[in-house]
């Protein structure tokens, strides 16, 4: 009763699956649309149900949609690592979709770390100087982790260096160990039973880069991380970019996400949503719900931003 949104797999590594959706119009766009979901939940976040899936909204504006599916990971993937996500996911997705569209280029949309890996994914194809994603829009996504939010409770020294040590002797991070995390956050909120009642139903989730990103932020330093042998650095993103960002947000706080946007040197559009990490981006328009806020402007302050921002009724 989820992932309902018509499609199939197409193309397959030990990393993930690539779905393409069937279209859901007549005409459609030149250029596929590519979708980075987090690593930490299901893609089908995005396709709960059909009145308020993202994908078959975008299928039905005439979007033809790609959409990477990560593998749930264990102990034939220790040796695995960020590398590995950038080589064998986004880059690899992109070639697969030029065999089946013929199109070079494609527009890119990530979810919460899926919207941090396609930064780094643009910044690595400026880097090697084959630029091939012309748009990427950002959904509650942090490139600067100064402020990381509640998760800053989890990433002192000990508890990293705990983290590391149960997962050097499993090759991988147990799904129950993040959930044990979670449950700890916002307890009130529900927030981790919902995530176990509507969209994990999985197995075993990706334990992210906690030091180079949470502990250390280097992300947003240029060349503070190499992948592929290629220094990364975000302020070579040139591309038009699009943040979407939710002003409840616990998981990644807008103020943060506001500070990562300013680190594109190309155009850059910020609207902060209401709500948070879920129902904030997951608004479908017909709901009519909630409200958001835009500015023309970008001053390097949050608060400056949103002291001038306009508000609209009704989903980003």
């Amino acid at each position: 009763n989820v992932a309902t949104t018509p499609g199939k797999v197409i193309y397959q590594n030990e990393m993930m699956q690539l779905l393409q959706y069937d279209c859901g119009t007549s005409d459609v766009f030149k250029r596929p649309l590519l979708i980075f979901p987090p690593w930490i939940n299901k893609f089908y976040i995005m396709d709960l149900r059909p009145k308020n899936s993202l994908i078959k909204w975008c299928v039905d504006q005439g979007f033809t949609v790609f959409l990477m599916s990560w593998i749930n990971p264990d102990e034939k993937m220790a040796e695995k690592a960020f590398d590995d996500y950038l080589k064998d996911g986004p880059l690899a997705a992109l070639e697969a979709i030029e065999q089946a569209t013929g199109e070079y280029e494609v527009n890119a949309l990530g979810y919460c770390l899926g919207g941090t890996l396609l930064s780094v994914t643009n910044a690595y194809l400026a880097a090697q100087g084959t630029p091939r994603i012309t748009s990427g829009t950002h959904l509650t996504t942090m490139l600067d982790f100064a402020q990381p939010g509640e998760l800053e409770v989890f990433i002192e020294e000990e508890q990293i260096a705990s983290l590391e040590k149960r997962m050097e002797l499993k090759g991988y991070l147990d799904g129950s160990e993040m959930a044990t995390t979670f449950s700890m956050l916002r307890a009130n909120d529900l927030i981790w039973s919902f995530f176990i009642s509507n969209y994990l139903l999985g197995k075993d989730p990706f334990p992210f880069d906690l030091r180079n990103l949470y502990q250390h932020n280097r992300l947003k330093d240029p060349g503070g991380i190499t992948l592929l042998g290629t220094p990364i650095d975000l302020s070579k993103v040139k591309v038009p970019a699009y943040f979407l960002s939710a002003i409840e947000d616990h998981i990644a706080p807008w103020t943060s996400t506001y500070s990562g946007s300013l680190l594109f040197t190309g155009l850059v559009k910020f609207v902060l949503s209401g709500s948070g990490h879920i129902a904030g981006p997951i608004n479908p328009p017909a709901a009519n719900k909630y409200f958001f806020w835009t500015n023309p402007k970008h001053p390097i302050g949050p608060d400056e931003w949103l002291k001038e921002a306009k508000q609209t009724d009704g989903s980003w």
